[in-house]
This record gives structure tokens, C-alpha cells and sequence, in this order.
């Protein structure tokens, strides 16, 4: 194999791989983009995760034949494809990003034309390119999602925290409407108290009638006692 062959080849192989793993890519002419230009557009691209690749349209035909891709009218003039990549930070760019960044370098170089695209196997035309670019981007759609999130969160917790207030006061509310009877049962106690102590002077009454008996008792004794000896 000529080494002319090997290298047709390998493209034909690389476009294949390219358009099987990517989602998505926008199909570009570029005629009269003179260098800065094309180096400017690159830029842009590599800037929102984007590669923008330059092939010969008979080759793309041979990378796509077997891969059910219906763009075979997109494949006249100079055409450059640019493919969803990866940002300069690492992360994955999206085709929203890609598309605006196309749009809006188109709109001061006229001399790129968008031709159309593919979307998840599906064929997309310049006006839908031209709407996807209208859509904010991937990280600005995940940071609103993540909002939306966010929000019922806080209000239940925000609800969680009111939980124990709330409960504190409809407990105060029982106790005040519940007052009367905890008064009565306080008097109640303190009836109680205050019989004690009388149960306790009754007793003691009795213990000191004893003694007066018991001394009188004594005393007669006693008395007795010396009458007997003066008699005796």
C-alpha cells in the first residue's frame, strides 16, 4: 500500500471514529477565510470545547457510508467540521456553545457559511443551528437547574426550623388553657401539706395527756405513800 493510501486511509478511519463518537457537529464552508481568520475561528471554538477540522469531502462520504448520516449535500465547497470537544480547563464543551460561538463569528466574517449539523443522529438545518445558539449553555442551564433545586430545599428547611417555634408555642397555648386545673391540683398539694402538720398536733396533744396522766398518776402514788407512814 502506497503511503499515499495509508494516509487516506487513516483520515477515512479518524472521520469515521470522529462522527460515531461525537453527538454532534456542524458542517462550515470557509471559502476566502484568509488565515488570521481561520486561526481566530479556531480559537473561539477551542475556547467553548470545540475542534474544527478540515477534510476532503470524498473522504467524509467513504468515513460515513455504512453510518446512516444523510448529509451527502452538505458536502460541496471547502467544508470544515466543527466537533464537540474539550474546553481548555479539561471539562466537555456542548453543542449550545458550539453553535453560538459559530453564529456569532459568522455575523462579522461573512465569509463563513454554516451549512448544517447533526444532533444525536439527527439532521439539523442552519435556522435550528441558529435557535441552539439562542439557548443558554450547558453550565448556565445546570447552574439555574441546580437553583430550582436549591430553593425547595431551603424551604424545608426553613419549615424545619419554624417546627420547633411553633410547637413551643401551641405547648405554652395548652399549658395557659390548661391553667385552672393545674391551679387546683397545686391546692390540692398544699391542702395536703397543711393537714399534715395538724395530724402531727393532735398527736403530740395526745402524748402530752399521757404524760399529765402518767405524772398525776405519780403524784398520787406518792401522796399514798406518806400518808401511810404517818399512820404507821
Amino acid at each position: 500500500m502506497s503511503e499515499t493510501r495509508a494516509a487516506k486511509v487513516a483520515v477515512v478511519d479518524e472521520v469515521r471514529e470522529r462522527f460515531s463518537d461525537s453527538d454532534s457537529l456542524v458542517l462550515t464552508e470557509y471559502r476566502n477565510l484568509d488565515v488570521p481568520a481561520m486561526a481566530s475561528l479556531r480559537e473561539a471554538l477551542r475556547e467553548v470545547g470545540g475542534d474544527y477540522k478540515i477534510y476532503k469531502n470524498t473522504l467524509v462520504r467513504f468515513a460515513i457510508e455504512n453510518l446512516d448520516l444523510e448529509i451527502d449535500d452538505l458536502l460541496s465547497g471547502p467544508t470544515a467540521i466543527a466537533f464537540v470537544g474539550k474546553k481548555p480547563d479539561g471539562s466537555s464543551g456542548d453543542p449550545v456553545s458550539i453553535a453560538k460561538a459559530l453564529k456569532d463569528f459568522a455575523k462579522k466574517n461573512e465569509a463563513l457559511i454554516i451549512k448544517g449539523g447533526i444532533l444525536e443522529n439527527r439532521r439539523l438545518t442552519v435556522e435550528e443551528i441558529n435557535q441552539l445558539a439562542e439557548i443558554a449553555p450547558r453550565d448556565v442551564l445546570l447552574s439555574q437547574l441546580a437553583g430550582l433545586l436549591v430553593a425547595p430545599m431551603q424551604q424545608f428547611a426553613g419549615l424545619l426550623n419554624a417546627l420547633p417555634q411553633k410547637f413551643a408555642y401551641a405547648l405554652q397555648a395548652l399549658v395557659e388553657k390548661s391553667g385552672g386545673v393545674i391551679e387546683s391540683s397545686e391546692a390540692d398539694d398544699a391542702s395536703d401539706v397543711g393537714t399534715e402538720p395538724e395530724e402531727s398536733s393532735e398527736a403530740d396533744d395526745a402524748s402530752d395527756a399521757e404524760t399529765e396522766e402518767d405524772e398525776s398518776s405519780e403524784a398520787d402514788d406518792a401522796s399514798d405513800a406518806e400518808t401511810d407512814e404517818k399512820e404507821a
